[in-house]
């Protein structure tokens, strides 16, 4: 498995326990991890640095999920997103495609190691993207 070296990835969820659990897990992984609790805080985290991915939660306070990607449409941006959420939506998940979600995570029906998995080939994507 070939990954970018200590690739960033910013998580931006409002639920403390899941940040908690994707922070350890990634971390352990060898990821570089920030975090942010809403969307406010991760369009400012972006500001700072660029991420070499965003796990963007649908559900946050001040500034939802879709609010950021609106920010961030896929043309003007070189991270790819996934939206994380509790429900299996269609709607949801439709207008996460429409505003260019990457890939979709229902976090009631996948596992942590499905997580890592889209994490691993959307960063293998870029990488290979980004060499042409």
């Amino acid at each position: 498995m070939i990954l970018m070296a200590k690739a960033d990835i910013l998580v931006a969820e409002d639920d403390a326990v899941l940040r908690e659990v994707y922070t350890k897990k990634f971390t352990l992984s060898g990821y570089e991890i920030r975090t942010a609790e809403n969307g406010e805080i991760a369009v400012a985290e972006i500001g700072k640095k660029m991420p070499d991915i965003l796990l963007l939660d649908i559900n946050m306070p001040i500034l939802d999920g879709f609010g950021v990607l609106q920010q961030f449409p896929r043309k003007k941006r070189t991270f790819p997103i996934i939206m994380l959420t509790n429900f299996g939506d269609d709607n949801n998940r439709k207008r996460g495609e429409e505003l260019g979600a990457d890939d979709y995570f229902i976090k009631s029906e996948m596992t942590i190691r499905k997580l890592m998995e889209m994490v691993e080939a959307l960063l293998k994507a870029k990488q290979m993207w980004s060499k042409q």
